[in-house]
């Protein structure tokens, strides 16, 4: 399911999907115990398989549990919400999404200068 696949996380499949990448593959036990604030067993389960169904996780069954493992890595993830953010905030255009970090004062004129500097020398450097 292909599709799935595409759809963005919520806010606590994102907290489970940051153990799973962090731990790498893991029981439900095991995600529980990593949680904090911590979740019920049960909540953690049906996460995993929410995560499982949408082709965020597999699964396979290690002696009388299921481990889940990740199907994709974290900076993919991260790729791909980033640009749904873009995309669905800012009409598509990254510039729209720094000028509004700029506006909101979330981000501080001559820091992103100095990023761009530094981006600059790390762009140059990988030539």
């Amino acid at each position: 399911m292909e599709i799935a696949s595409q759809t963005s996380l919520t806010k606590l499949e994102l907290r489970i999907m940051q153990v799973i990448w962090r731990r790498g593959s893991s029981t439900v036990a095991e995600v529980q115990a990593e949680l904090d604030p911590p979740l019920a067993y049960t909540t953690v389960q049906t996460m995993l398989n929410i995560l499982a169904r949408k082709a965020k996780l597999r699964r396979e069954l290690q002696g009388r549990a299921y481990a889940y493992a990740a199907r994709e890595t974290e900076a993919s993830a991260l790729r791909r919400g980033l640009r749904d953010l873009i995309d669905r905030m800012f009409g598509g255009s990254s510039e729209e999404l720094v000028m509004s970090l700029l506006k909101t004062r979330q981000i501080d004129p001559h820091k992103l200068a100095e990023l761009t500097q530094r981006y600059k020398r790390d762009e140059g450097g990988n030539s």
